[in-house]
């Protein structure tokens, strides 16, 4: 579970209905799924590292389900809350800059590795490509501002794939200053009908963000693409 979910889970904790339960045996259904939410729970915050003290904790969950006056006040626990936040963005932070770190090493590595090949071609920015296909006698190339139709594939360093316009069986379009460098730049080297393979460094790319679950922070970027068609060609 991730940190940013632990709070919600916290104060869920507070309000778990009442369960008869024995230590020696589970009574009915209930207390099976009582001890599986707390089992889960408790790797949950292990996993975590989170120093709780597991009497206090049970403590608070007794004295919220039981009505009786809370040993803290709201503006405590309020307080509380707002420490663990704060701890949990903390070593969010911390893992995010330990992964970029990682992952530009990482990157950094497999180009200079990469460019040594001599099928492989570099330009001043750090893209490095491969030409895979030509394009088609007469085929257009197109400007920063044009707008194009592509196929395309892309993956991570160790082989995954994070997208793929040949899976859903339809090229994409778009235009070619509204991506990242990396593409903006490959594909006005191209032309109609030409299929490259693009090694995209992470500030050519989606940087220290990433892009979503799928692509980390500083992660080098793979992709084949083939520009089916330069669908406008600005002056």
């Amino acid at each position: 579970m991730k940190f940013s979910k632990i709070i919600k889970v916290l104060l869920v904790m507070a309000f778990v209905p009442t369960i008869a339960f024995s230590k020696d045996d589970f009574k009915n259904q209930w207390d099976s799924i009582a001890y599986s939410v707390g089992t889960n729970w408790g790797a949950m915050i292990k996993n975590d590292s989170l120093l709780f003290n597991i009497d206090a904790l049970t403590l608070g969950i007794k004295d919220a389900m039981s009505g009786k006056t809370l040993k803290l006040t709201q503006e405590q626990i309020a307080a509380n809350f707002q420490s663990l936040q704060k701890i949990i963005n903390e070593r969010q932070q911390r893992i995010q800059g330990e992964m970029a770190k990682k992952s530009k090493e990482e990157g950094s590595k497999f180009l200079a590795e990469n460019a040594k090949k001599s099928n492989i071609k570099k330009t001043a920015s750090g893209l490095q490509y491969e030409v895979l296909q030509k394009g088609k006698s007469g085929g257009k190339t197109p400007k920063e501002t044009s707008r194009v139709k592509v196929h395309y594939l892309g993956t991570l360093l160790n082989g995954t794939k994070f997208d793929s316009s040949y899976d859903r069986n339809q090229p994409t379009e778009f235009e070619l200053n509204r991506v990242i460098k990396g593409w903006t730049e490959g594909l006005q080297l191209m032309s109609e009908g030409a299929k490259y393979k693009f090694f995209i460094p992470s500030e050519l790319a989606y940087g220290v963000n990433g892009m979503g679950q799928a692509i980390g922070p500083n992660q080098t970027l793979i992709f084949e693409v083939e520009l089916l068609e330069v669908l406008s060609d600005p002056k």
